[in-house]
């Protein structure tokens, strides 16, 4: 569904600190006109064949969608999935050595790549799933991102200082009966 290859294309983004580039996948809405810009954050399984979907879905709505390779300073081009036990622990070894900061960094830089963007009007947003909730959150913190979507963002509990710093929209979703994201995490910053 995702494979045409017309609208849809692995780019390279410079990091900002001139250490690499990496790549991203970029899918884009057929109408020509430019249009708002949604980073997808991907979960902890890379830019797999679920995080390309979920771009060319946003795409089909009319919006540019970009993801990009997280991993890619520790391995690029990971394209996990959740189907074997091999693959889960190959995906949490890879968190285990994420650097967050430099995640952060590399979000930043494709904000900047994303808003000039000949087909972008300017304005983008972020949207992850797990660890890219997480860094949802973060980019609402720490980046001029017009808004930012968290989907079981894993933890958030332990930064909720950085909610000072958050200037933009957040839209925080929570499963009630996550085993990541357990009710003691949600506790702590949806008390009742």
């Amino acid at each position: 569904m995702f494979e045409n290859m017309l609208m849809n294309q692995d780019v390279e983004i410079k990091t900002m600190d001139g250490d690499g580039a990496f790549s991203a996948f970029l899918a884009m809405p057929e109408k020509t006109a430019p249009a708002p810009a949604i980073i997808i954050i991907q979960e902890i399984f890379g830019v797999n064949k679920n995080m390309r979907e979920i771009c060319a879905a946003f795409a089909r709505m009319g919006y540019l969608a970009v993801c990009p390779d997280l991993f890619w300073r520790q391995e690029p081009g990971i394209q996990l999935t959740d189907q074997t036990e091999a693959e889960w622990q190959k995906a949490f070894q890879l968190y285990q050595g994420f650097d967050i900061d430099r995640g952060i960094a590399d979000l930043q830089a494709t904000l900047a790549f994303i808003r000039k963007h000949k087909s972008c009007n300017g304005r983008a947003g972020t949207l992850g799933y797990c660890l890219g909730g997480k860094l949802a959150y973060l980019m609402a913190a720490h980046s001029g991102a017009d808004c930012n979507v968290c989907y079981y963002g894993v933890g958030i509990e332990e930064m909720l200082d950085e909610s000072a710093s958050v200037t933009k929209p957040l839209l925080m979703h929570m499963a009630e009966k996550d085993k990541f994201v357990p009710p003691a995490a949600r506790q702590k910053f949806w008390p009742r």
